[in-house]
């Protein structure tokens, strides 16, 4: 790779719609490839003011589980709550216990916004929709359409980078717009210190990375430039796409907060 065709790499982590139809958080740096053209991001811009139109009509109609949910799933502005200094997050996935220590120091918006997420249930029954092996993987978007809708303006304000984005850390995902931070994160696989830089701000820490080591990557990246789940799909339809079209993906069971 030359030093000439690098920082178009890393840009391509930044830029909307780049590796999944969507803004978190990009493509793997490693390709240079996944830069898109002008085109590209227009059309895909298109596509998902669409997708997010659909989704948007959906949440407005009465949804059959919607006695189940936690309010706040369908009202953002009911999750607000400021986390302790230090919590930990214990998730339930389908390859074991993973536990997260959050410092709320790192990033107190990051940690305030994933301590109110765990706490109404929105990481229950979510995907690794995007898992690439060597780089990261990425966990956030809700079965449910209505509660996607709910949340994709419910952005969060930047946090400075106190924390490096070594492996093991755990950091909202975002694109290249200032505050556009919402419920996606992502765990390293390895050192990507190259993203610091960039504002991807950690809030916590894996204790161990053993289960996210196993998560199944076999789809790769995001539609349209890898086999892995569309965004702007897995937006509209929730589960029934991610379970009809991905059934190899691994998930988050449930989450709870066991200290803090």
């Amino acid at each position: 790779m030359t030093f000439t065709r690098r920082p178009l790499a890393l840009l391509a982590i930044l830029l909307p719609l780049a590796g999944c139809g969507g803004s978190e958080p990009g493509a793997d740096p490693q390709q240079p490839s996944a830069v898109p053209t002008p085109i590209a991001q227009a059309q895909a811009g298109r596509k998902e003011r669409a997708a997010a139109a659909e989704a948007e009509a959906s949440a407005a109609q009465p949804a059959a589980a919607s006695g189940e949910h936690h309010p706040a799933l369908l009202d953002p502005s009911l999750a607000t709550e400021q986390a302790p200094d230090s919590y930990t997050v214990r998730l339930e996935t389908t390859q074991g216990e993973v536990l997260i220590d959050v410092d709320r120091s790192w990033s107190p918006n990051g940690a305030d916004r994933f301590y109110n997420l765990v706490k109404i249930g929105f990481y229950e029954e979510v995907p690794f929709f995007r898992v690439i092996a060597g780089f990261m993987a990425q966990v956030g978007i809700n079965g449910d359409p209505a509660v996607n809708a709910a949340w994709r303006p419910a952005r969060i304000q930047d946090d400075p980078v106190i924390r490096s984005n070594t492996r093991g850390m755990v950091t909202f995902a975002k694109s290249s717009a200032p505050d556009s931070r919402t419920v996606q994160i992502f765990f390293s696989f390895k050192d990507n210190s190259n993203l610091d830089a960039m504002g991807f701000s950690p809030f916590g820490e894996v204790r161990s990375m053993k289960p996210i080591d196993k998560l199944y990557s076999g789809y790769g990246e995001c539609q349209p430039r890898g086999q892995g789940p569309n965004q702007g799909s897995a937006q509209m339809q929730g589960m029934s796409y991610f379970k009809g079209e991905f059934p190899n993906l691994d998930y988050i069971v449930s989450a709870s907060i066991v200290e803090g």
